[in-house]
């Protein structure tokens, strides 16, 4: 039987994410250590790309393609600008222009104050970038993906270039189909899909996987991607 550390190490491997939208910050990333991009950049493409995260691979690549475009490929110069596209049109799904415009804004008043997104919370992204109302049971899938992207720093699939932050205090993020896959596996048997689920099925990961729970999101991860879903 493939073990966990099996499918993670199989699967945390860039030819699995040639068409995912972490390619988007992996760009900015290249130009960021070349000296042509900025951390903020990173930062901005890796936020709304994983606002944007969910349902088929394609449509999100493609969608976030679209959101790159409007910035003309320069998130942080967008952002500060503050001439956003704010209508009632979808850019990706149910998420319309004014919404990821209302989240730039949050971005624009955040970066006039502060240099990195890597000083605020979960509940702090999530209520004062997001503009979502406080939640202590929700799972913050995107959120958790967004830290994971730039917290993880084996250099391989993630971005690793938020150095205060432990990679052991990750949480997993928790979307239907890591759900689905821990409870097939008996890493949970809980329905909910919420913060005391991904906690749940972290802390079975810290035993796998010591000092990088979050290394076990590429084998939960193996399901969705024989399916191109997120």
């Amino acid at each position: 039987m493939t073990t966990l550390q099996e499918l993670a190490d199989k699967y945390n491997d860039l030819k699995y994410f040639i068409n995912d939208p972490v390619i988007y910050p992996r760009h900015f990333k290249e130009l960021y250590l070349q000296g042509n991009a900025s951390l903020q950049d990173v930062e901005i493409a890796a936020l709304l790309c994983a606002h944007l995260a969910w349902g088929r691979r394609e449509m999100i690549v493609r969608d976030c393609k679209r959101l790159m475009d409007e910035m003309n490929w320069q998130p942080f110069n967008y952002i500060m600008d503050a001439n956003y596209r704010c209508d009632s049109e979808s850019l990706h799904r149910t998420i319309k222009w004014c919404e990821i415009a209302r989240i730039m804004a949050n971005l624009k008043a955040f970066y006039s104050k502060e240099s990195t997104l890597e000083i605020l919370s979960v509940d702090e992204i999530r209520v004062s970038i997001f503009g979502r109302k406080p939640d202590l049971k929700a799972a913050n899938k995107k959120i958790h993906m967004f830290r994971r992207w730039l917290v993880r720093n084996d250099n391989i699939v993630d971005l690793g270039l938020w150095s205060n932050t432990d990679p052991a205090n990750l949480i997993i993020p928790l979307d239907v189909h890591v759900h689905r896959t821990a409870l097939d596996l008996g890493i949970t048997s809980r329905k909910s899909a919420d913060i005391t689920t991904a906690m749940e099925i972290t802390n079975y990961l810290k035993e796998v996987f010591p000092g990088d729970p979050c290394k076990g999101d590429f084998a939960l991860f193996a399901n969705a991607a024989s399916k191109n879903d997120i």
